[in-house]
């Protein structure tokens, strides 16, 4: 009988184990068919904006020298006149120009917020807070252009001066759009800092302050740094709510209140009206491949900030 009971036993438990290595198996199929889709599809749209991209240079014979660094931006200009002109450099340095503006803007909100809710903050006000945050985050980006269009910019030509469209405009819109971000990346960072840190400090004779701003900061700081530039990444590949209050100018902005472009601003206001495979709709992709170099850089720059943690 006991015999009989331990056979029965091992076909159960073998039948088990064959149902969990299956399980275990379906399992492994779908995380890795997962994982080669997001590969894959990252993969296919670089390859697609390669070699898009490139189509202007290499098919159409632009010269990507003067394309880089040319002042001026004529797609309609006449033979007569010299022929159209492709000069993206106001479109860089106009996203680099708000880009960098708002997460100067941004950064020390965000980090000082975070700061005051995990360090300072009573329980209500991570409770007030921190909902707050997320509502930031699930505005669209059309509501923050037409809240920008219609109170900020009125207010920069009140109150500033210019036309009220501008790079002000454009970086107080960025700014609070990036804040979100920065501020829910710097909270885990700050969440994540061992106990010991602050108990070590504070035991040392150390004031509140002095251990946020000599223990904390100093072993959050590559992860503070890691949520500036992802606010930053996203700032810079923006287009609608900048496309609103920025002026979409092709100068260069001389002032904070001067209009000036973007690169999104420029491609969305101007894909529409061009020819598939026409010299302005290949300059125009290649436009958008600035925008997957930068964001290939922004990536790096922030794996390089990640393996620099320092606990």
């Amino acid at each position: 009988m006991a015999a009989q009971q331990q056979t029965v036993h091992d076909r159960l438990l073998k039948k088990n184990n064959r149902n969990a290595e299956k399980i275990e198996r379906k399992g492994k199929i779908i995380v890795y068919g997962c994982a080669s889709i997001i590969i894959l599809a990252t993969i296919s749209i670089t390859l697609f904006l390669l070699t898009k991209g490139l189509q202007a240079f290499v098919v159409n014979g632009v010269n990507p020298i003067s394309f880089l660094t040319g002042l001026d931006w004529n797609p309609t200009r006449s033979e007569a006149n010299g022929g159209p002109v492709y000069g993206a450099l106001p479109f860089i340095f106009g996203s680099f120009a708000v880009t960098i503006l708002a997460a100067l803007v941004a950064a020390p909100l965000g980090v000082g917020a975070a700061i005051y809710m995990i360090e300072i903050a009573p329980s209500w006000g991570k409770r007030i807070l921190q909902p707050v945050i997320e509502l930031l985050v699930g505005i669209p980006s059309v509501v923050y252009g037409f809240i920008g269009l219609s109170v900020i910019v009125p207010f920069v030509r009140q109150y500033v001066g210019g036309q009220g469209f501008g790079l002000l405009a454009g970086t107080i819109v960025l700014s609070v759009m990036i804040l979100p971000t920065i501020t829910s990346i710097a909270t885990d960072a700050l969440r994540t800092l061992p106990n010991g840190l602050r108990e070590s400090s504070l035991a040392l004779g150390a004031t509140r302050w002095q251990t946020i701003r000599r223990v904390l900061l100093p072993a959050a700081w590559p992860m503070l740094l890691t949520a500036i530039v992802l606010g930053m990444a996203r700032a810079f590949g923006e287009a609608l709510a900048v496309q609103m209050v920025i002026g979409n100018a092709r100068t260069i902005a001389e002032s904070l209140t001067d209009p000036t472009a973007t690169l999104t601003t420029i491609i969305t206001l101007n894909m529409g009206h061009t020819v598939q495979g026409s010299v302005d709709n290949n300059v125009l992709w290649s436009l958008g491949l600035i925008l997957l170099v930068m964001s290939y850089i922004f990536i790096l720059i922030i794996r390089f900030l990640s393996s620099r943690r320092s606990f």
